[in-house]
């Protein structure tokens, strides 16, 4: 480290009876001496000034850590102890920076600071040029609205499937966070269709506005599609033909969950809402309308009422409801609601649709 190495038999001095104002100008030193080499120092020269900096800065102000924060953060080798201690200091002024821009800081690190710190801290880890998912599924989860935006806009995020399901679901109630969304090339597909097939009016032309050629044709593809499908239920289905072949089915014992999942596995609409409807004792015209649902709760209810197996109603919710865009996320998430109810409470649910129904 050459003959500048001799700062650091002051340290002792420094640390032990040194004033504040003394490890300031210490501090100082020690970062000019180590930016000024940095690119050349070994693991164990870093691991050196790693301690020094710990020590160093504790007990001073908070403009001089701000100020190490913004020296260090850019630095690809700069100490990685001492990042983590900027990092996770409660001001933001000192924390700021290496949350933006320090590429040592770890996935972890990232991680364990916006689940235990400010918004301020979320939003300036959002806004670091690559992101993991790990990082991005806490900071949509924890984060406020600016946080969900900066993460949406952020085209070096990596977002899981999670990630967007939340994204997508709190963008009901924000068209620039749906705006946003929308606009980015990873979305899944069925996450995409269900963003437009909620998003206003106004969040579809901006979003046709913003887009590239190929993605505003997409988008036009897809409310395209949406539009045809709203337009053809309209009319009642015919369930007559489906009726029949149900009937025959019971008449022969061979009408159960296994039947209903075939329906299902084979996209038999009709089929299947008239099995499940004679399954639960549930009139046609009522399966008809929830099944039809964007929300998958009342499936789950008429299904738990007649006490069906998971694997059956996953059948329903992945073949018949697929049009729906139920996502990976979405199934899992149903289950856990079906098993926390019960059937009791479902058959009680069931027979207030039958006496509203039959009023």
């Amino acid at each position: 480290m050459g003959s500048n190495s001799s700062l650091i038999p002051e340290l002792e001095e420094v640390v032990q009876h040194g004033s504040r104002e003394k490890r300031v100008d210490t501090l100082k030193r020690v970062t000019a001496l180590f930016l000024d080499g940095a690119s050349r120092y070994k693991d164990e020269h870093v691991d050196l000034f790693d301690d020094v900096f710990g020590l160093l800065i504790e007990q001073i102000e908070a403009q001089a850590r701000a100020e190490l924060s913004s020296h260090l953060a850019p630095v690809s080798n700069a100490p990685a102890k001492v990042l983590r201690k900027l990092a996770n200091d409660d001001d933001i002024s000192v924390a700021g920076p290496v949350l933006k821009l320090a590429p040592r800081l770890a996935e972890a690190d990232l991680v364990d600071v916006a689940n235990s710190k400010s918004q301020a801290h979320l939003h300036a880890i959002s806004g670091r040029s690559t992101l993991g998912e790990a990082v991005t599924d806490v900071l949509v989860r924890r984060g406020n609205r600016e946080v969900a935006r900066r993460v949406a806009d952020n085209r070096g995020a990596k977002i899981s499937e999670k990630g967007f399901y939340r994204l997508v679901k709190r963008a009901e109630e924000d068209g620039i966070l749906a705006e946003k969304v929308g606009l980015r090339p990873d979305i899944p597909a069925p996450m995409f269709r269900d963003l437009l097939s909620k998003a206003t009016a106004v969040v579809h032309r901006r979003l046709i506005a913003s887009a590239t050629p190929e993605v505003r044709t997409a988008i036009c593809d897809v409310l395209t599609k949406v539009s045809k499908e709203v337009g053809a239920r309209v009319g009642p289905r015919d369930y007559r033909e489906a009726q029949r072949l149900v009937l025959a089915l019971d008449q022969a014992n061979q009408l159960n969950e296994a039947a209903l999942a075939a329906f299902c596995a084979e996209g038999k609409f009709e089929e299947s809402v008239v099995a499940l409807a004679a399954l639960s004792k549930v009139p046609i015209k009522i399966v008809d309308r929830l099944m039809d649902g964007e929300r998958p709760d009342p499936v789950l209810i008429l299904c738990k009422a007649a006490d069906m197996s998971w694997p059956t109603v996953k059948s329903i919710m992945t073949s018949c409801a697929k049009d729906n865009g139920v996502s990976v996320i979405g199934i899992d998430s149903a289950l856990a609601n079906y098993e926390r109810l019960s059937v009791s409470t479902a058959q009680r649910v069931v027979r207030f649709w039958q006496v509203k129904q039959s009023a």
